[in-house]
């Protein structure tokens, strides 16, 4: 896919440098050269201009890309005003970050495709690994359910795993389970990559201290979850 992203700031950047990891094309713009300069080897190119200058704006290759994504967070008027502008243009699949509430009520209002809420995300995250103790990564189904991926908590570790019988207990569903397993590479390097447990497979494997769980359920739930692993 084709991405054009304008603003370049830490979120910016990062999204630019890891869409085109994941082998996509994009196109990054930034008014600060400095940006700019520093992101223009890792991406298929870039541009330096205002995007809140229609004609500026006007310029770039909107209609040959998939997706614009306005990822300007710390001026709140540019980037409603580059949306704006964007709209005008006829541009229909727009993705835009909000960095509050307000932000993201009037980009609601604007009916931009998707609204982007790192800030938010990443604040979520970090409070469910206080919880947990671990790393977890969480994407939200709706405004109360999630779906989260954590490594095993320590009190679960050579339980079997129908012994954690975890929809009666939390009312979480187990979607999947995986486990770190060691491989060489070409070299002769040690590495680990995750592999699937099949978890009715016999003998019933039994948890241990490198799987990963992914989990779905309502927030109250999780909550239930996190409450019983401190305790």
């Amino acid at each position: 896919m084709k991405f054009l992203i304008i603003g370049l700031g830490i979120y910016g950047s990062n999204l630019a440098v890891d869409l085109t990891d994941l082998g996509h094309e994009v196109i990054a713009v930034d008014s600060n050269s400095v940006s700019v300069d520093a992101i223009s080897d890792n991406v298929a190119s870039t541009y330096i201009l205002d995007s809140t200058d229609e004609s500026a704006l006007s310029a770039l290759p909107l209609n040959n890309v998939d997706i614009v994504i306005v990822a300007i967070g710390e001026n709140f008027g540019a980037s409603v005003k580059t949306v704006a502008i964007l709209k005008k243009l006829g541009v229909q699949r727009i993705y835009a970050r909000a960095i509050d509430e307000i932000h993201q009520a009037i980009l609601q209002g604007m009916q931009v495709q998707r609204i982007l809420t790192p800030e938010q995300r990443a604040a979520r995250d970090l409070v469910n690994e206080m919880e947990v103790g671990v790393h977890v990564d969480s994407l939200a189904v709706d405004s109360d359910h999630y779906v989260l991926r954590f490594r095993a908590p320590s009190v679960f570790v050579g339980l079997k795993y129908s012994a954690l019988d975890l929809p009666r207990r939390f009312g979480l569903s187990l979607v999947a389970a995986t486990r770190l397993v060691e491989r060489r590479d070409i070299l002769g390097r040690r590495d680990s990559f995750p592999r699937l447990i099949p978890l009715d497979a016999h003998p019933e494997p039994v948890v241990e201290s490198t799987d990963t769980f992914t989990l779905f359920g309502a927030h109250s739930a999780f909550r239930s979850l996190f409450d019983s692993l401190r305790s």
